[in-house]
């Protein structure tokens, strides 16, 4: 089942879909991170201002180097001794949709550590907006039972996998660090 959850998945972003899926956090609304029409529409079904910052997961610190340049030191640290999720906000970001990086040239990045999230952006090769699964402003859904028909009917494909989940979830911590090491913490 979760091998055929993320074929079919993968095939629907790489047709510039968006899809429903579970991550290490709450139920995420995700598409490809690299195409700027189907981050669009992640925008529209959530009704955000493209102006507010999705973040994007991806399955090692190797792909990680591969869209963020100089990452500092204090951030393998933090990501290794974190006891949760921790989405970092890094500077000089490239190579993602232009939609999804900030003016200041940022945009958050983690690194999943969960089963299908991690095989999922495996499979893919690519990072994958993940922003919860919610219209903007509404509270977040902590289990897939509590994300809204109305975001259920907006996207491509919904992950069968794992919707039986009760166990409440909560988002990440984020953290932006600087390139010279400095941090501030968004969220705990």
């Amino acid at each position: 089942m979760l091998q055929d959850e993320i074929k079919k998945a993968v095939e629907v972003m790489r047709k510039g879909g968006v899809i429903l899926y579970p991550t290490d956090t709450v139920w995420g609304i995700g598409c490809d991170a690299t195409n700027e029409d189907a981050v669009k529409r992640v925008y529209e079904i959530k009704r955000r201002a493209d102006s507010k910052a999705l973040i994007c997961l991806v399955d090692s610190e190797a792909r990680l180097t591969r869209y963020v340049r100089n990452v500092a030191d204090v951030t393998w640290d933090m990501i290794d001794l974190a006891t949760k999720p921790l989405t970092v906000i890094y500077d000089n970001v490239s190579g993602l949709a232009p939609n999804l990086i900030a003016e200041d040239g940022s945009a958050g990045i983690r690194i999943t550590r969960e089963e299908f999230s991690k095989e999922l952006c495996f499979r893919f090769q690519k990072p994958i907006v993940s922003t919860s699964a919610n219209i903007s402003g509404e509270p977040t859904a902590m289990t897939f039972d509590e994300i809204s028909d109305e975001i259920k009917n907006a996207v491509d494909y919904v992950v069968r996998y794992n919707q039986r989940c009760k166990e409440k979830h909560k988002p990440s911590s984020i953290v932006k660090i600087k390139s010279n090491g400095e941090f501030t913490i968004i969220r705990e």
